[in-house]
């Protein structure tokens, strides 16, 4: 590849979704970790993973329950979001601190997260060692959308405005260019 510049190999994948990781025991302490490196890996069972390095407070919580809640923030949680993936649950309850409301699952010990519009309950099925991380898979078993994100019965993105991690940096997701299986019929 003459026209591009070799680099050092790293995950330089772009843009990633930002979610907010419920996990813990609603009876025994909770916590919300902010995760990018999460990935569907399979849509029949539904199955999603995240991976978290082995030295952070949740990854013990992941480790000790039956699984987490993926929660998705909007724009409009971008401090909250910021904090909650540079702050220790260890020493500061986040739900207190960012005046957010954990919601009990209903299949799951760890908790939902009111204030996002969209909220799933995985329930932990393997735990691989990779590295500096640790990946978790789960099989969503619940599914949970503010009716206000709605559209024809089905999560409409541009309603929720989630936050994509670009490199060191947040985004919006921007505009609309195209749908699936439709691009691809288009006479040039």
């Amino acid at each position: 590849m003459p026209d591009k510049l070799s680099l050092k190999p790293d995950a330089d994948l772009f843009p990633l979704p930002v979610v907010l990781v419920g996990c813990g025991n609603m009876s025994g302490g909770i916590n919300i970790i902010t995760i990018s490196w999460i990935g569907v890996v399979c849509s029949s069972p539904p199955m999603i993973s995240i991976s978290v390095r082995p030295q952070r407070h949740s990854h013990r919580l992941l480790m000790e329950t039956d699984g987490w809640t993926v929660n998705i923030p909007t724009e409009d949680h971008l401090y909250e979001t910021d904090f909650c993936g540079t702050h220790s649950g260890k020493n500061i309850d986040k739900f207190s601190a960012l005046n957010l409301t954990p919601v009990p699952s209903r299949r799951i010990s760890a908790p939902m997260i009111k204030e996002c519009p969209v909220s799933m309950e995985c329930i932990k099925r393997n735990t691989l060692s990779l590295g500096s991380h640790d990946m978790f898979l789960g099989e969503v078993v619940a599914l949970y959308a503010s009716p206000d994100v709605i559209t024809d019965n089905e999560i409409d993105a541009g309603k929720v405005r989630p936050i994509t991690y670009n490199i060191w940096d947040y985004w919006n997701m921007g505009k609309r260019i195209g749908s699936f299986g439709k691009c691809s019929n288009r006479k040039e």
